[in-house]
């Protein structure tokens, strides 16, 4: 019997020190479970999840582990707060200059101002060729930029082409419908001859380039000139010179560009929704930045083209430029008023805008502020509908917001763990390869 006992006693101690060991482990099994790492997040922006540690793909910082016990704690809890929610007390806010804004009601009253540019009236845009070539004997007063007036002398020609079609036109001049030696009989059929190869002959010096001016100099004169005049078709400025003295030319070559500036277009570059306030018809005021004038502008046309550089569609304003004041790709401000439905605004820097979503930042309690994604409308005088997500009278953070969510990402970030942990330093992936 006693032998008996002493075989069970060391089998007593293994089953005991088994149950023992076992009770150990249950009672470990929490905190191992506590400090199991669940994923990966980005500190900057904690919705970027990975399954192993690596470096954000955005800003290059290392990824911070999230343990369970973090997570746990970040859910509500008897109306603990919420994520996403970040607390700044008075004097912080003070120090950062953070402000905070009423949500109001807007009637939808306001102003659109886009920036415009100045361009000539394509239709007032004259250019100057000759349809024969030529020599060019001199020219005067023909810069580019200087304001010159109708028929106002350019340069001096010379080619023969115009001196057979000039005489021509003499001839035809002297047998004329005033010629004395037409026969009675024959007169009004002579007149009407006579009056159709004038003008004939006359539009064949216009073709070949003589003014107007100088075609009536031959007919009062009776002579044939030597030399051509290239004269300005319109009062204007010279956009373009492509002649000198001494010059040979040819036939169509473009001599001058005159523009006449008494009328002008702007060409204004307006984004997305706001198009809609430059209808066909609809006035707008037009201003000089560095000059304290403005003036009237009506909207001719919106051009259907999308400029590739900007992604901006093109309204045509047209305006009077007294005293030319509108120069060339003269810069200006464009001011449109408009009226939408009216709604719910927030101060257009209270948006915070990633591009996937919109948020912005309300004041939950004095200190306390949440995060929450709103839908937003028109913008007018750096006003912003909001069309869901907040109501009248939230009061939402208005200057600082990028302040405020950095401030939100760092909160959420601690809570995985130190700060020193949570964000070590604004490393690059250059840097962490160097240690």
């Amino acid at each position: 019997m006693v032998r008996k006992t002493l075989y069970l006693l060391p089998l007593v101690a293994v089953m005991a020190a088994g149950l023992t060991l076992g009770h150990l482990r249950h009672k470990e099994n929490p905190a191992v479970a506590a400090n199991r790492i669940l994923y990966y997040q980005d500190p900057m922006h904690p919705a970027y999840h990975s399954d192993k540690p690596g470096t954000a793909p955005d800003c290059g910082m290392d990824l911070v582990p999230v343990y369970a016990q973090d997570a746990a704690k970040s859910l509500p809890t008897d109306g603990a707060g919420m994520p996403g929610e970040v607390q700044i007390d008075a004097a912080a806010q003070q120090l950062y200059g953070i402000k905070l804004a009423k949500v109001e009601k807007d009637t939808g009253q306001g102003t659109i101002r886009v920036f415009g540019r100045v361009v000539p009236d394509e239709t007032r845009v004259f250019q100057i060729d000759f349809g024969t070539d030529g020599f060019v004997k001199d020219t005067q007063n023909d810069a580019v930029g200087n304001h010159v007036t109708k028929d106002q002398r350019l340069a001096t020609v010379y080619s023969p082409e115009f001196l057979s079609v000039a005489g021509g036109f003499l001839a035809a001049n002297e047998h004329g419908p005033g010629a004395t030696t037409t026969p009675r009989d024959n007169a009004a059929a002579s007149a009407t001859q006579g009056a159709a190869s004038v003008q004939a002959r006359a539009d064949r010096l216009r073709n070949l380039g003589m003014s107007d001016m100088q075609i009536a100099e031959i007919t009062r004169n009776r002579a044939i000139p030597e030399d051509v005049y290239v004269v300005s078709p319109t009062d204007g400025f010279i956009l373009s010179r492509n002649i000198s003295a001494g010059m040979r030319f040819e036939r169509q070559t473009p001599l001058y560009s005159i523009a006449d500036l008494s009328h002008v277009w702007i060409q204004a570059e307006v984004f997305g929704k706001d198009v809609q306030a430059f209808r066909p018809g609809a006035s707008a005021r037009i201003t000089l930045p560095d000059a304290d004038m403005s003036m009237k502008a009506v909207v001719s046309n919106v051009l259907p083209e999308v400029d590739a550089a900007t992604r901006t569609l093109r309204p045509r304003l047209e305006a009077e430029n007294p005293g030319f004041k509108l120069r060339p790709n003269m810069f200006v401000n464009v001011e449109m008023p408009v009226s939408l439905p009216p709604g719910l605004t927030v101060p257009a820097d209270a948006i915070l805008d990633s591009g996937m979503s919109k948020r912005v930042f309300v004041q939950t309690s004095p200190g306390h502020f949440e995060s929450r994604e709103v839908q937003t409308g028109w913008r007018i005088d750096e006003r912003v509908q909001i069309l869901k997500g907040l109501r009248e009278g939230d009061t939402v953070v208005s200057s600082g917001t990028f302040l405020v969510d950095s401030e939100s990402r760092l909160q959420v970030a601690s809570k995985s763990g130190s700060p020193a942990d949570a964000m070590p330093h604004a490393a690059s992936p250059r840097d962490s390869r160097a240690n």
